[in-house]
């Protein structure tokens, strides 16, 4: 896939380090349930959720900045392993929250991969080096994003971006390596 890119994509994806990820509509769905005592439920993809996992393994940082909070949302990056200071909830401005997030890693935009789906987005995902959106994002941020998954948000958006940036920077097959042997996937049958 990375030598089917077009060359100036490749040059986005090799300085970036970090994922920065929206929650609503990328890491989710998008779909809010409310129950008699307020937000009851998001739905997460586990995909998703092992893409983020590949990610850190490879030695990425990932972060969150939403404008919604939720203990449900801190609850889910705890179990994904993301650290606490680089999920940032609440946020009414994303460019400030990447200055941010930038300065606790050290980095720089070009060093950034950011992914969002809608407007208050779009700040954040015009600074990054490598921006994406899923298949449903708002007409704006399709036309901001240097990729546009194949998949909604919260369907495998985050995973195909994933898999891009492990493929890019030539980290894929060493993580593909713990589950699929020289003799195909342990314990399917081929």
């Amino acid at each position: 896939m990375p030598s089917r890119l077009p060359a100036a994509v490749r040059e986005r994806l090799d300085p970036i380090r970090v994922l920065v990820l929206d929650v609503d509509g990328v890491l989710t769905d998008g779909i809010l349930l409310y129950g008699p005592a307020g937000e009851a439920v998001k739905q997460f993809s586990v995909r998703d959720g092992l893409a983020i996992r590949l990610l850190l393994d490879a030695g990425f940082s990932v972060a969150v900045v939403t404008g919604r909070r939720s203990e449900i949302i801190a609850t889910r990056c705890r179990d994904l392993g993301l650290r606490d200071e680089l999920v940032i909830q609440g946020s009414r401005d994303k460019a400030a929250d990447l200055d941010e997030l930038e300065r606790r890693l050290g980095l720089a935009d070009h060093q950034v991969a950011a992914m969002g789906d809608d407007l208050p987005d779009i700040p954040m995902l015009e600074r990054a080096g490598f921006a994406a959106c899923p298949a449903d994002a708002a007409p704006e941020v399709l036309a901001t994003c240097h990729l546009v998954c194949g998949v909604p948000g919260g369907r495998g958006a985050i995973r195909e971006v994933a898999e891009l940036l492990l493929k890019a920077q030539g980290r894929w097959q060493s993580q593909v390596g713990r589950w699929i042997g020289p003799d195909g996937p342990k314990g399917c049958p081929r």
